[in-house]
């Protein structure tokens, strides 16, 4: 027998009083089922969560019948003392305004008054039951909307943040009652730490520029350990790790641009993959290149690599040296970090994951010199950022695509590249290895550590941070 559905939004954009808009929002809420939802700041998630309360005009799609909720945000703590200050406002000027006291606040909805009298106890508000709503702290009247909505009997609990500014007895006094809520009642929780996640819940829904992305079973072990890590890639505070000073790069000059191509072809007899190309990259100026099959992305790229033949006869010049004027290879690639899927292929070693990274500061596929202390630090900074700390021993060809992917930007940023070139870096990668991938190009291109060039095929696929555009044909 199906369970019963207590939410269903079906294809719904819903708006926002034109601030924020919900994007064809698919989801359904059953019996039985616990929701989180998690995302970035901004992305939507508090949108999401008032829509089962009833807020927000429905443009298109249909938006169920919605149960009675019990709502708790700070939208709605908000409202509650706004509404008090517009009593006091009505109030005949003579009079002093005392406001409602915390008491009544909690009587208009309260349908267990023994349950609001524990709660209150226990969240230490029973000296401040006499005590205007409106003079409480923050803290103190989050504390009052959680016990308005726990007593009010609802049958769908919405929490936004319901942990944020409580203290250590009422935090753990919230996370009891309810574990023991949760038998009776569906919930669904807003939250932006994922850590924080209660046992009982049994579904994660990731939400993303107002577009609900991914829906995950909490015990699909793997999905959900997805979705953490594209988490901690989104919304934790990431810095890149510092360079290792024993490997540095030489210096480049300040006003040189890295790549200057002037008037560039690339011909073979009568064919013409392109010609008169003229690109300029300066540092600090991020790119995405794009073009279809066939255009000359990855030719273009060879020339900026000094692995094409044509490179010698044309006008290139590519960190302080004019191509052709007697520097070595190894002179252009020491300043350039490479990935691509070609790259993964050819790394079919079964070394660690720290190894992994750490190889990046020799150049090498697999490790075969001995690595300083420091270089292993640099490596655990870079697994802590990637969230894949409690791997570092496990072998690189034991984990999946995706996250092998994210270690070979590691090893390609390790040495702080003037230069990291991606080379279709979400090629092959399902959507939520692709989403990890682009989280982590973002930490880099917002922290300016190094000039990014990102290639692919659509320039549709943008990435915050880039704002230089290179199209090839098509």
């Amino acid at each position: 027998m199906p369970s019963a559905v207590y939410i269903n939004l079906k294809n719904a954009t819903i708006d926002f009083d034109k601030r924020f808009r919900l994007k064809k929002i698919n989801w359904i809420v059953t019996a039985g089922q616990h929701w989180l939802i998690c995302g970035n700041n901004g992305s939507g998630k508090s949108a999401l969560a008032a829509t089962l309360a009833g807020y927000g005009d429905v443009e298109e799609g249909t938006v169920g019948p919605l149960p009675k909720a019990g709502l708790v945000s700070f939208e709605a703590q908000s409202e509650l003392i706004d509404a008090e200050r517009r009593k006091d406002d009505a109030d005949i000027m003579d009079v002093i305004a005392v406001g409602t006291p915390v008491s009544e606040i909690i009587a208009e909805v309260c349908k267990d008054q023994t349950l609001a009298d524990q709660l209150t106890q226990q969240f230490g508000l029973t000296p401040l039951l006499d005590r205007a709503f409106r003079k409480l702290s923050t803290g103190e009247s989050r504390k009052v909307m959680l016990i308005r909505a726990l007593t009010s009997k609802p049958d769908l609990l919405i929490l936004d943040e319901p942990f944020e500014g409580l203290d250590v007895d009422s935090l753990a006094a919230l996370q009891t009652h309810l574990t023991s809520v949760a038998l009776q009642t569906p919930i669904v929780m807003v939250l932006n730490r994922i850590e924080q996640c209660p046992e009982f819940v049994t579904d994660v829904a990731l939400i993303n520029e107002g577009e609900l992305q991914h829906q995950v079973k909490r015990a699909d072990t793997e999905a959900y350990n997805e979705l953490q890590q594209l988490l901690h890639l989104k919304t934790a505070d990431l810095q890149v790790p510092p360079a290792d000073p024993d490997t540095a790069i030489p210096t480049l000059a300040a006003d040189a641009p890295l790549v200057r191509l002037t008037d560039t072809a690339i011909k073979y007899d009568d064919v013409i993959i392109f010609d008169k190309l003229n690109w300029t990259i300066s540092k600090g100026e991020h790119w995405q290149l794009s073009g279809p099959n066939g255009s000359g992305k990855t030719a273009l790229l060879s020339l900026i690599t000094g692995d094409h033949p044509q490179c010698y006869v044309n006008d290139i010049f590519v960190f302080g040296h004019q191509r052709g004027s007697g520097e070595s290879i190894w002179q252009i690639k020491q300043y350039i970090g490479y990935v691509s899927t070609a790259l993964q292929w050819e790394y079919t070693v079964g070394t660690s994951l720290r190894n992994v990274i750490i190889s990046g500061f020799y150049d090498s596929i697999g490790l075969y010199s001995k690595y300083t202390d420091h270089q292993r630090d640099i490596a655990n900074q870079w697994l802590a950022v990637l969230g894949m700390q409690d791997r570092s021993d496990q072998p690189f060809n034991n984990q999946s695509y995706g996250d092998q992917r994210l270690l070979l930007i590691a090893r390609a940023m390790v040495k702080h590249p003037p230069l990291l070139i991606l080379d279709e870096p979400c090629l092959g990668l399902d959507d939520m290895n692709r989403q990890k991938v682009l989280a982590l190009i973002e930490i880099i291109c917002t922290q300016d550590v190094s000039t990014v060039l990102y290639v692919n095929h659509h320039a549709e696929d943008k990435i915050e941070g880039i704002e230089n555009y290179f199209s090839m044909g098509g």
